[in-house]
């Protein structure tokens, strides 16, 4: 009995100081993931199979920031409810490194959990080289290569099966699209798309990590300048459009702005919970839901 309890002793000893390091390590180790060329310090995917009949691949990265934790789970119920037959489609959250302690606790549960969260070695900004930073970073931390590659904002709601079906006869190289600009444009070839989302086809991406035009023009609104190094290095013959598709909410931003149409593939400056719930009741996001008991709404 003596050494039963000097051995559940030791055992509860060991516990203890086990937790003690575990919250140690979070409270002090520095949650980012630097650019580094070893696999095995790349940012990790999931590793289930593509659906049978897939036939591209999409990441989308939502630039946001550390602190917008209710967006995120929001944006998590929003995307995961969509079904996708025809294209792997990832979700990622992007920001930079985080430095408030206990933002790095808190995003290390959401890590933990939802693996969709992408950490980048830069300072929190807007215009002053964030977007490069994403784009630039991709080939070496991700494991694989998708076919294309979205930069998203957070106050955007992508339809997602409407964005697949539009980019599903679409070339898989050189590709730019998104809404352009000016407001009233057509011509995906003048102008730039705007930063509510545009996607990159992934050679566009490769050569933005390795090329010297846009590493050295990278401060300025994010969007305007991808335009600008597609034009300087002569890339991205393949240029469309998704308007009237795409477009800002009702009202908010002059002729960028319309109103809700059923074959939407984004919605753009959904700054507030009223628009979100219109969005949303619009399209019917709801309609799949299973009558049950447990439920009374």
């Amino acid at each position: 009995m003596k050494h039963r309890s000097i051995f559940l002793v030791l055992l509860n000893s060991s516990v203890v100081l086990a937790i003690f390091v575990i919250f140690f390590v979070l409270l002090n180790a520095p949650i980012k993931f630097p650019f580094m060329a070893s696999p095995e310090n790349s940012f990790k995917f999931d590793k289930a199979p593509a659906p049978r009949g897939t036939q591209f691949s999409l990441l989308i990265g939502v630039l946001t920031r550390p602190n917008n934790f209710d967006r995120r789970h929001f944006l998590r119920l929003v995307y995961s409810i969509q079904f996708l037959p025809v294209a792997e489609v990832e979700v990622k959250f992007v920001f930079c490194s985080v430095t408030n302690r206990e933002q790095k606790i808190l995003l290390a549960l959401e890590i933990l959990r939802f693996n969709d969260i992408i950490i980048l070695n830069c300072t929190e900004n807007m215009n002053s080289g964030k977007t490069y930073t994403y784009f630039s970073s991709l080939p070496v931390i991700l494991p694989r290569r998708f076919d294309y590659i979205m930069k998203a904002d957070d106050d955007v709601y992508i339809r997602l099966p409407r964005l697949v079906s539009s980019l599903q006869p679409l070339p898989r190289q050189d590709l730019y699209y998104g809404f352009v600009l000016p407001c009233a444009s057509m011509n995906p070839h003048e102008g730039y798309m705007s930063g509510m989302g545009f996607v990159l086809s992934w050679d566009l991406v490769e050569w933005i990590a390795s090329s010297e035009i846009p590493k050295n023009d990278t401060f300025g609104p994010e969007d305007k300048l991808v335009g600008r190094w597609l034009n300087t290095g002569n890339k991205a013959r393949n240029r469309f459009t998704g308007k009237p598709a795409m477009y800002d909410y009702p009202g908010t931003n002059g002729r960028c702005s319309h109103d809700l149409v059923p074959d939407t593939v984004a919605v753009h400056r959904l700054k507030r919970w009223d628009q979100w719930l219109h969005v949303l009741e619009f399209f019917n996001v709801t309609k799949e839901l299973n009558h049950s008991k447990l439920y009374n709404l």
